[in-house]
């Protein structure tokens, strides 16, 4: 019979003169790791040169990292960082005195990450000669593994949790208070790792039209998202007199996007 689980665990794994690593930062780049080598298995698969997936992994980190902060502080912080424009930027909290505090960057939004790939993977498919759905197809792939490492960074920083209840596998997030709530992180983390081994499936047991998997993605993806936040506290203040939080009104347009394509690809195959 399970019981309550009491997480504690401190975020920061060790700190070096100021600096700390903290477990989101690692799980961060696992996911880059991660991704990295199942993409290379894919280009190496298809016979495509290397040294683009190089160029494609700063691409896709740039935009990640930039498209993540630049979601967070405009989405669902926009009061704070209007007038502290150079924390959007700088992985420091400017203190009183002209002191500095290294923080990271702590608040990155996945939407504003989306947001950021899609962007990078424009310009690197023009830059390249790429077609775009086909380098989106196989993005995806890792964009859900990825997906996975990150909601376990949240779990460590006790962040993004769930609402109350009584469930014998609520977790206490001491760090936070002593209610047991949806270990809402595990929830998310759990289904974009079974997006991840479907989207993977169906890439190596099928020949589909470009922009499959992609639109797949989406609505599978962005779905989960609009339905799991319906178990989370409210992250912002400024949710709780919404009918929909902000997560779920930023998932709306990518599940949209996501059966318009599928439902073009279908015209497309039946012409």
């Amino acid at each position: 019979m399970f019981s309550f689980i009491h997480w504690n665990i401190d975020p920061e794994i060790f700190n070096f003169f100021g600096f700390p690593l903290r477990y989101y930062s690692l799980m961060f780049l696992l996911a880059f790791i991660t991704s990295f080598a199942v993409l290379q298995k894919i280009y190496a698969k298809e016979g495509v040169d290397k040294n683009l997936l190089s160029s494609l992994v700063v691409y896709i980190a740039v935009g990640t990292l930039a498209g993540a902060r630049l979601g967070h502080c405009l989405f669902y912080d926009w009061a704070y960082y209007r007038h502290h424009i150079a924390e959007i930027f700088l992985p420091f909290e400017i203190l009183s005195g002209m002191r500095f505090r290294f923080t990271g960057y702590q608040g990155l939004a996945s939407h504003g990450g989306a947001i950021g790939i899609l962007l990078a993977a424009v310009l690197y498919s023009r830059k390249y000669t790429v077609n775009f759905f086909w380098l989106l197809d196989r993005l995806v792939i890792v964009c859900s593994i990825a997906g996975f490492y990150i909601r376990l960074g949240n779990l460590f920083n006790s962040e993004i949790i769930g609402t109350s209840t009584a469930l014998p596998w609520a977790f206490v997030f001491e760090r936070v208070d002593n209610i047991p709530r949806h270990p809402a992180q595990l929830y998310e983390a759990f289904c974009y790792l079974g997006i991840f081994l479907i989207l993977f499936r169906l890439y190596k047991t099928r020949s589909a039209q470009k922009g499959y998997l992609f639109s797949l993605f989406l609505i599978l993806v962005f779905s989960v998202r609009f339905i799991l936040e319906f178990w989370k506290q409210d992250q912002v203040a400024f949710e709780r007199t919404m009918l929909l939080d902000m997560g779920q009104i930023l998932s709306i347009p990518f599940i949209i996007i996501g059966i318009c394509l599928q439902i073009r690809l279908k015209r497309k195959h039946k012409s």
